[in-house]
């Protein structure tokens, strides 16, 4: 792809201030600081400089897919959220073909002095939300349709038939204030009230307006066939783009001291072992990482510059608070938001990472054994919030009375979690295998199993987790899970 010029979408109905840094900075293929960026807009006609400075230091420009490093800001090329983006400015086609828009239908709606027929309810409220409708225009249009009087338990009947969402129920409407539309029969039936006609000549119009509506949304939604095939081609290419993925190498480093490292542990996500490496092993360590397609870590871009490791294109995933505050109260009182505080919350580790001024102790003081062991506990805490990360896509943010979950950046919206899992289990008929609670040790990781049964309100397309007592499990305490590999 060719690289989009500036002024190309500086019109376009999405463009903002954060988006055409994106622009900027795929047209430049290179990193860019604000003051570069805002030259670049006031040669492109956006802004004056001056002002484009100032609008992109407020518009957060560090947020992904942008990063920044120093006083440049990056694109992250393997970020999902910047192809969102490329979709959303009209620099990329859409993956699959859009739908022909299906042929109109020319029957002509018949005007208010025609009845209503149950053929037309059909049409209307299938499925539809009339929640808005007033309980009086709903029971004029079905008793128009049926052209008598109906029991209030039959018109319920009648409208529950084709929609869940309204508001009428045999209590609801008793139609006894005079003026009324519905006359409330000596035998408790609904019926129509000759004397008033234009609240059901509005009823009419209205349930006709509707099928206007609804052919209208039919015809631009296009053919079902070829929809449902769309949605089955999105739905095949995210599980094999899933799939490779998941057969991706991934490590985990943590260093210190942070800008001049003397000791390394690196973690191998896959085969669930780690490594700690003194500054005489970096060289070994460098080509060890060389042979991973993701590295992750703590302000992770800086700890492989001081390992004197380059990236290149590889993945690279940050595990360092993706939001830094978080506003607790209407007077403005603000949480600082840390990766220990994050692991605390997701992963139940009370002391996640040693402080830095104990580690610097040992390390003056010759103790490598107390600093290794400390180091290595770090790293196990990292790795913790990497996979509760990974099976959520979010984590948990837990202070005092605040219990709410913030996106994990490193993971790709086509990876697998644990609502796919549960759609598995579901589909499959099998219970899954989970770990609650705390994070599980590095030792026997699934040492605290124990079986999970999902349970599912289709309508309400929920599904929640259930162990063999019947007892509800929060999907957020769930540390681990898998597909049963046992006979349950």
């Amino acid at each position: 792809m060719q690289p989009p010029r500036l002024e190309s979408v500086a019109n376009h109905r999405e463009a903002n201030t954060y988006s055409l840094l994106l622009v900027a900075l795929l047209e430049r293929g290179a990193p860019m600081t604000l003051a570069e960026v805002a030259v670049r807009f006031e040669a492109a006609g956006i802004a004056e400089r001056v002002d484009a400075l100032m609008s992109l230091q407020r518009c957060k420009p560090g947020r992904p897919p942008v990063y920044r490093d120093g006083d440049r800001y990056y694109l992250d090329p393997h970020d999902d959220e910047l192809d969102l983006w490329l979709f959303r400015l009209g620099l990329r086609p859409p993956k699959v073909s859009r739908p022909a828009p299906a042929p109109r239908a020319q029957s002509v709606l018949a005007t208010p002095d025609v009845a209503l027929t149950l053929e037309e309810l059909d049409e209307a409220w299938k499925d539809g939300n009339l929640m808005h409708w007033t309980s009086q225009r709903l029971v004029l249009a079905v008793l128009d349709a049926h052209a008598g009087a109906l029991s209030p338990a039959a018109v319920v009947a009648v409208l529950d038939a084709r929609t869940r969402w309204h508001r009428v129920n045999d209590q609801s409407a008793k139609f006894k204030r005079r003026g009324s539309a519905v006359r409330l029969l000596d035998d408790g039936r609904w019926a129509l009230e000759p004397a008033v006609t234009e609240p059901l000549r509005q009823a009419r119009s209205a349930v006709r307006e509707r099928i206007a509506q609804v052919r209208r949304d039919a015809a631009l939604r296009g053919d079902p066939a070829v929809l449902e095939a769309n949605l089955a081609e999105v739905a095949r290419r995210r599980a094999a783009h899933g799939a490779e993925l998941a057969t991706l190498s991934r490590a985990l480093v943590v260093v210190f001291p942070p800008r001049s490292p003397q000791f390394a542990v690196l973690v191998d996500v896959g085969e669930h072992t780690l490594q700690t490496y003194s500054a005489a092993q970096f060289d070994e360590l460098r080509s060890v990482l060389s042979g991973y397609a993701v590295v992750g870590g703590i302000d992770v871009r800086a700890s492989l510059r001081a390992l004197g490791f380059e990236p290149g294109e590889r993945r690279l995933a940050e595990l360092g608070p993706p939001q830094k505050t978080k506003q607790i109260n209407q007077r403005g009182r603000t949480l600082k938001i840390t990766t220990a505080l994050l692991v605390q919350g997701s992963c139940g580790i009370s002391q996640p990472f040693g402080a830095a001024g104990k580690l610097a102790q040992y390390l003056e003081a010759g103790e490598r054994t107390k600093l290794v062991r400390r180091l290595e506990a770090d790293a196990k805490s990292l790795y913790a919030l990497y996979e509760y990360g990974r099976l959520h896509g979010a984590l948990r943010l837990r202070w005092g009375f605040l219990d709410e979950c913030i996106p994990a950046p490193w993971v790709h919206r086509d990876e697998q979690r644990l609502y796919d899992l549960k759609k598995s289990a579901l589909a499959m008929g099998m219970p899954l295998e989970v770990v609650v609670g705390s994070a599980p040790g590095w030792g026997e990781p699934w040492s605290r199993v124990r079986f999970a049964h999902v349970e599912h309100d289709p309508q309400a397309h929920r599904t929640w987790l259930v162990d063999d007592e019947g007892q509800l499990i929060d999907d957020l305490d769930v540390q681990r899970a898998r597909l049963s590999v046992s006979v349950h």
